[in-house]
């Protein structure tokens, strides 16, 4: 994680700190433009009301610190229905459900995998009825979406 987007989780920690909003992921990116995008999510969902309220409260924040030097964009959004998960607290919220493994090199031919998640510990993502994945093979782990 770069320094800014360390900094940007801070400041965002503190505004979300005794609300029911959860940070879910800082990027800062760049594509044709530098972009900052921030991710929420709360147990309800988030609607567009809540990421502009947000994201007014975090640029403010942000013009303050003076952390960004040059010109990006901001966006506050929604992780989605397919959010990847990253941290501890985002596998152990979604034990139980489907997800989607993505590796970076195939295993024994198989470079992705859909099943129950089932947790994971240092070495290996743990899938119901699949082989433990070693978590240095792992690319993204998504939530699954049935069609």
């Amino acid at each position: 994680m770069s320094k800014i987007e360390t900094q940007v989780e801070e400041i965002m920690t503190e505004i979300l700190t005794g609300t029911e909003y959860e940070l879910v992921d800082v990027e800062y990116v760049k594509e044709r433009d530098w972009y900052l995008r921030v991710f929420v999510d709360k147990a309800e969902g988030i609607d567009l009301e809540d990421c502009q309220m947000l994201s007014e409260k975090l640029g403010a924040k942000l013009d303050e610190t003076n952390i960004i030097s040059g010109a990006y964009i901001l966006e506050v959004s929604s992780p989605g229905i397919d959010r990847i998960l990253k941290k501890d607290r985002d596998f152990i919220r979604e034990i139980g459900k489907k997800v989607d493994v993505t590796l970076y090199a195939p295993i024994d031919g198989q470079k992705s995998f859909v099943g129950e998640l089932q947790g994971r510990d240092e070495n290996f993502l743990h899938l119901k009825d699949i082989e433990p994945l070693p978590r240095d093979k792992v690319a993204t782990v998504r939530l699954h979406i049935d069609f």
